[in-house]
């Protein structure tokens, strides 16, 4: 009877301590991803270390070696990246994207991507704001230089291009350590 009171006191004892060191919070931060092309996307990497998992993306990732700015966009930034997908390249006339992979269209590929860059880590809030601000529309100035013009309408944000050319936000607020992707459909192009 004593040996049965004694295991009795020693289990439920063993019980309070495995409660109470399960009841103890743990403090590792669980990352909030968003999945782009069936990969999910950490804000603690840069663009260059998610986009390359992006199965949409492997066209922009290509074009991105191609003209030498993966050490650009794995830098400090902060940036905020319109990606097109590799059906926003297919949209293009036949064999755009294989001319402009060539090694001598390198200064004219570079043009074109540096064109989807803003410098800044703008969210689609900020982006949002920016265009009731504006009256409707805002302007972003470009890392290539020339202008790209935003626009809210039906809820969604699209992205004018100095051609004409209309890019919809398709996914939003993909945040990197070094900035931000937004996700369209179309390739923006500069005049």
């Amino acid at each position: 009877m004593k040996f049965a009171k004694f295991a009795l006191a020693g289990a439920a004892a063993a019980g309070l301590a495995i409660a109470s060191f399960t009841a103890i919070p743990t403090f590792a931060k669980e990352e909030m991803t968003v999945e782009v092309g069936g990969a999910p996307m950490f804000p603690s990497k840069n663009i260059i270390q998610n986009a390359v998992n992006s199965k949409d993306h492997t066209t922009l990732v290509a074009a991105v070696k191609a003209a030498g700015l993966v050490d650009t966009l794995q830098g400090k930034g902060p940036f905020t990246v319109f990606a097109p997908t590799n059906d926003a390249f297919a949209k293009l006339p036949a064999g755009t994207v294989d001319t402009l992979l060539k090694p001598e269209n390198k200064g004219q590929l570079t043009q074109v991507l540096t064109y989807h860059v803003v410098p800044g880590r703008l969210s689609a809030q900020e982006l949002m704001a920016m265009t009731k601000k504006g009256g409707g529309k805002a302007s972003l100035k470009t890392v290539e230089g020339e202008q790209l013009t935003i626009q809210e309408k039906d809820g969604a944000i699209w992205v004018w291009d100095a051609k004409g050319n209309t890019a919809k936000i398709t996914i939003k607020n993909v945040m990197q350590s070094n900035g931000v992707i937004h996700v369209i459909d179309t390739v923006l192009l500069p005049s």
